[in-house]
C-alpha cells in the first residue's frame, strides 16, 4: 500500500526554512501504533494523518503525533497540513476562504489568504485556559533556564489545545543566548503535565515585535524551530498579562534562528482578545511511503 506523503515548511516561503512537518495524506486503516512508528521514523517535530471528517462541519479529521505521542492540537501542523490538503485537491475552501479541521481538541477554523502575492494559512486559537505556576515551580524555572524569570508578567501555563509553560524573558537578545537544562525541563514538563517551555522577549528593532523560542524534551523535540501553538500561547499570555494594546494588534514573531530555521510567525488579536496565528507554507517533499 502506498501511503501519499508531502513534506511542508510551516512559517515560511523558502524551502528549507521554518517547521517541517510531514503529512500522509490517505491514511485510512493504519492504526495509532502504526502512526506513532511512522512519526518516530519521520523524526520531526510533528507528523501528521489525514482522515475523512467524522462530522459534516469539518473538511477533514487530522490526527497529530509527535516523535512520541499523540497531541490533541498543534499549530504548525494544522497549518502544514491544510496546504497539503489543498495542493493535493482533496479538500477546497468554502467561501470566504475558509477550512474547517477536526481533531481531538474540537473543530479549529483556518482561513486562506495572500500577503503580497504570497499564499498565507491561519487558524484561529481556540480559547486560552491559565494557571499559575507555584513558587517551588518557579524556582525551579529559574534554574532551568539560568536566570530570573519576569515577576511583574510571571510564567504560567497557557492551554491553548495543547499546555505550555509560558514564561517573558528581559528582551530578544536574552531569548537568543538562553541554553536551558533539558533534563531538567523534562523532568519538570512530566510533572506538570505540560507539552513543553516557550519563552519571548521583545526586540527593539526590525521586522518582528518578539522574538521566540520553545523547547519540548519530554516529547523528544529539544527544540521546536517556530511552533504555531507556542506562539499563541505567547499571544494570550500577553493579552492576558496586558502586554498587548486593548484594541487588539498585529505583530510579527521571529523563531528559529537559533536552529537555522529562522521563521516569521504572523499573529492578530483582536478587541476581545481572539487570535489567530498564521504564516507562509512551501512544499518540499512530494512522494509515498511503502506500508
Amino acid at each position: 500500500m502506498k501511503l501519499f506523503y508531502k513534506v511542508v515548511d510551516v512559517f515560511t516561503f523558502r524551502r528549507f526554512f521554518g517547521n517541517p512537518v510531514a503529512v500522509l495524506l490517505n491514511a485510512e486503516g493504519l492504526a495509532a501504533d502504526e502512526m506513532q512508528r511512522i512519526a518516530n521514523w519521520t523524526n520531526l517535530s510533528e507528523t501528521t494523518f489525514v482522515l475523512p471528517p467524522e462530522t459534516a462541519e469539518a473538511d477533514y479529521t487530522l490526527r497529530i503525533f509527535s516523535p512520541r505521542s499523540e497531541l490533541a492540537f498543534a499549530g504548525h501542523p494544522t497549518l502544514g497540513s491544510a496546504h497539503a490538503i489543498l495542493e493535493a485537491g482533496l479538500a477546497t475552501s468554502r467561501p470566504g476562504g475558509r477550512l474547517i479541521q477536526q481533531c481531538d481538541a474540537g473543530l479549529i477554523q483556518l482561513s486562506v489568504g495572500k500577503r503580497e502575492a504570497v499564499p498565507e494559512l491561519y487558524f484561529s486559537l481556540p480559547p486560552a485556559q491559565f494557571q499559575p505556576l507555584g513558587e517551588a515551580d518557579l524556582t525551579e524555572l529559574a534554574l532551568i533556564l539560568g536566570r530570573k524569570v519576569e515577576i511583574e508578567s510571571a510564567p504560567a501555563i497557557v492551554n491553548v489545545g495543547l499546555n505550555w509553560i509560558v514564561a517573558q524573558l528581559n528582551d530578544a537578545t536574552s531569548v537568543i543566548d538562553l541554553r536551558p537544562d533539558f533534563a531538567r525541563l523534562a523532568a519538570l514538563e512530566r510533572r506538570l503535565g505540560v507539552a513543553g517551555l516557550t519563552v519571548f522577549g521583545t526586540h527593539k528593532h526590525g521586522e518582528a515585535a518578539i522574538e521566540v523560542r520553545a523547547f519540548a524534551p519530554s516529547s523528544g523535540v529539544l527544540e521546536d524551530p517556530v511552533c504555531g501553538s507556542g506562539n499563541g500561547s505567547v499571544a494570550a499570555f500577553q493579552w492576558e498579562r496586558g502586554l498587548l494594546p486593548s484594541e487588539g494588534v498585529d505583530y510579527v514573531a521571529a523563531q528559529g534562528r537559533c536552529v537555522g530555521r529562522d521563521g516569521r510567525v504572523r499573529v492578530s488579536v483582536d478587541v476581545r482578545g481572539n487570535i489567530r496565528v498564521g504564516g507562509a507554507c512551501v512544499t518540499c517533499l512530494d512522494g509515498w511511503l511503502m506500508r
